[in-house]
């Protein structure tokens, strides 16, 4: 997409609405899911944006810390009742930027993604093995690119919401050499319209399971959600645990 950075996916105007869009019911089962892996140890979110995760988690007693590249997502974690305790480093979480080790770092909803090469996903892969003390776990939610199935000439047009005085389309295009999508959010009302673009680099399940080798890291296991529902031909999204030894 041509002109679009990272930032500006997630500035100012996007911190201000992201939660009304963001939560999607699963954050009780993620929070348990991430606990019972943290148990008392350090843990690490990479890209903890207004703290949708961090935040309950750090309410059952996990040290949680942050990392991510805007301030703005940040500040609107700050803003709500223990957001100000976490620790948050500003920067691009491909880089780990931090200091010392941790029992468990994870990502989730789709935004390891958000790093769009694949050296990019590499390095993030290599930054976190290198963060992790020895049994540490690296969590990665992100989904299945079942959506190729449903392009037609590598690009698609879906109505997400139609309402009486506003609709909202989700535009994409895709480009299976770099295994990106170009997509944007296309808000439509009385007011005016409004769009919201984002670039993601999806990878295949066995293509991550790769880079964590490549890292030094062993797979632990993997489901269909947070839940550990079976993950299956079927599933589309996948919830994956590689240790490092």
């Amino acid at each position: 997409m041509k002109g679009f950075e990272p930032e500006h996916s997630f500035d100012e105007d996007v911190a201000r609405t992201y939660d009304d869009v963001s939560l999607r019911g699963d954050e009780d089962a993620a929070v348990e899911f991430l606990a019972v892996l943290a148990g008392n140890r350090r843990t690490l979110e990479l890209a903890i944006g207004t703290g949708r995760i961090a935040l309950p988690l750090a309410a059952h007693g996990v040290s949680v810390e942050g990392i991510d590249i805007s301030g703005a997502m940040v500040a609107r974690m700050r803003a709500k009742p223990g957001g100000a305790a976490i620790p948050v480093t500003i920067g691009n979480f491909r880089d780990v930027a931090v200091e010392g080790s941790y029992g468990l770092v994870y990502v989730v909803f789709n935004t390891l993604f958000n790093l769009l090469t694949q050296d990019d996903q590499v390095r993030c892969f290599q930054n976190v093995a290198q963060h992790l003390e020895p049994g540490g776990r690296f969590v990665v939610e992100a989904f299945v690119p079942t959506f190729l199935y449903r392009l037609r000439d590598n690009q698609y047009v879906d109505a997400e919401h139609v309402g009486h005085g506003a609709v909202r389309l989700d535009v994409g295009r895709h480009d299976p050499v770099s295994q990106t999508l170009d997509e944007s959010h296309v808000s439509i009302s009385a007011t005016g319209i409004r769009l919201t673009p984002i670039v993601t680099r999806y990878a295949w399940p066995g293509e991550l399971d790769l880079m964590a080798r490549l890292a030094g890291l062993r797979l632990h296991g993997r489901w269909g959600g947070w839940n550990r529902e079976a993950f299956t031909g079927e599933s589309r999204l996948h919830v994956s645990v590689w240790e490092k030894p």
